[in-house]
């Protein structure tokens, strides 16, 4: 009998999660062998999500972006509002339960080694290569470059200055990762929680178990407490989120947090189990708080007393926390079985994700100047991008071997025939 691609994935997904539960020395749960297809599932929806939320920004009214269409939009303001709340917080913390389903299947030494690969890899590729067309479109938008790509691309990757304001608004601007900065900041989190996992795992053990130990009220509360402090200690002296690594203080301390929050709660099943008991109060929680949101934005005057100013960062934070218990909650109890697709989607999440946004800006320039109107064009973008996303990924990228590390993919096994 013949086999298809779709089932010689399932199984070597199979494979891959059961040599990670047996090798961590601890089972991620109990159904099914011990796999999480709802942390994966999650992982693809997150990352999916920033898709649709780059698309957004080609769109969305007085939001800065790269490239603009004309056709803005004050109403996009606030689902993008809602799902930047918590977006990111919810990848890096995603992002955390990965490593936590991992952590010790190797040493120390290679677990960083293998990250530093898999993360500087496809960083530095999709700096020189991929995020280029977004610079030279953004540059061409603004003026400031003449027509001509090869001779863009000649003068980037020899590391020519181009002016301030070409697309960073620095004074010299040579390179950029746009998008891609969340892999140098996950590649900096995950070499801080080596060691901060080694003091888990011995004398912490007990701050560890209390976390975990967190129900009701408090699994509400207590995560919020640092990011409290955050809000009203960081982020007034660092109020804008940069990107740039070495200045975003706020930002790792915010992503951090919550990268250390999904190690910290990855592999313990009552704390899940309580996730999804909660699902549906946490879901009407987070649509309560994020109605407070948007009233304090509008109501709170612009020099708030210190008692107005503490409950609407109190508001902000417990908005955030909340959705991100709601959407690990739902997807618990809804996702964690096995689904055909899961396979092929949680091998092409990584290329996807350092693919999208420069076709977004690619489609999108060429098509703005056609004038297509404010529903085929975004209709259009849709299309090219998960389209585009899926050619490259399928036909070039997985079958390509030297192309499979720089897109952070593995390289095949091989396989007897």
């Amino acid at each position: 009998m013949q086999v298809s691609k779709w089932q010689i994935l399932a199984r070597r997904y199979q494979y891959d999660r059961e040599m990670i539960s047996v090798n961590s020395g601890a089972a991620i749960s109990t159904t099914d062998q011990g796999r999480r297809f709802d942390i994966d599932a999650l992982r693809v929806f997150a990352f999916g999500l920033l898709i649709l939320y780059h698309v957004g920004m080609f769109y969305v009214y007085d939001w800065g972006y790269h490239i603009k269409s004309a056709y803005l939009s004050e109403w996009l303001q606030i689902p993008m509002l809602l799902v930047n709340q918590w977006r990111m917080s919810l990848l890096f913390l995603i992002s955390g339960l990965a490593i936590s389903f991992v952590w010790g299947k190797q040493s120390s030494r290679k677990f960083a080694a293998i990250r530093v690969w898999r993360l500087l890899l496809p960083l530095l590729f999709g700096m020189a290569v991929v995020v280029a067309p977004q610079c030279y479109y953004e540059a061409l938008s603004k003026g400031i470059i003449e027509p001509g790509f090869f001779k863009f691309m000649g003068m980037y990757l020899t590391f020519q200055d181009f002016p301030g304001d070409a697309w960073a608004g620095e004074e010299i601007i040579v390179w950029t990762w746009n998008h891609l900065w969340y892999l140098p900041y996950l590649l900096f989190y995950t070499l801080l929680l080596i060691p901060i996992a080694k003091f888990l795992d011995g004398p912490a053990q007990k701050f560890r178990a209390w976390f975990r130990s967190l129900r009701s009220v408090s699994l509400y509360l207590v995560p919020v407490v640092p990011l409290m402090i955050y809000g009203t200690i960081i982020y007034p002296k660092f109020p804008y989120v940069s990107h740039a690594l070495f200045d975003d203080w706020y930002a790792h301390a915010m992503y951090g947090t919550f990268f250390l929050f999904g190690y910290l709660i990855g592999r313990d099943e009552d704390f899940w189990a309580e996730l999804s008991r909660l699902r549906n109060v946490s879901l009407s929680l987070a649509v309560v708080l994020f109605a407070l949101l948007i009233s304090t934005d509008k109501f709170v005057p612009e020099d708030p007393s210190i008692v107005l100013q503490q409950i609407s960062t109190l508001i902000t934070y417990l908005n955030r926390w909340s959705w991100i218990v709601a959407i690990l909650g739902w997807g618990h109890h809804l996702l964690n079985k096995p689904m055909n697709w899961l396979p092929y989607a949680t091998e092409a999440v990584y290329p996807w994700y350092i693919l999208h946004q420069t076709i977004i800006i690619v489609v999108g320039y060429n098509l703005a100047r056609l004038s297509l109107g404010p529903v085929v064009e975004p209709i259009l973008i849709i299309v090219a991008t998960f389209g585009g996303c899926l050619i490259l990924h399928e036909f070039v990228i997985r079958r390509v071997r030297f192309l499979r590390p720089l897109f952070g993919l593995k390289s095949p096994r091989r396989r007897s025939s």
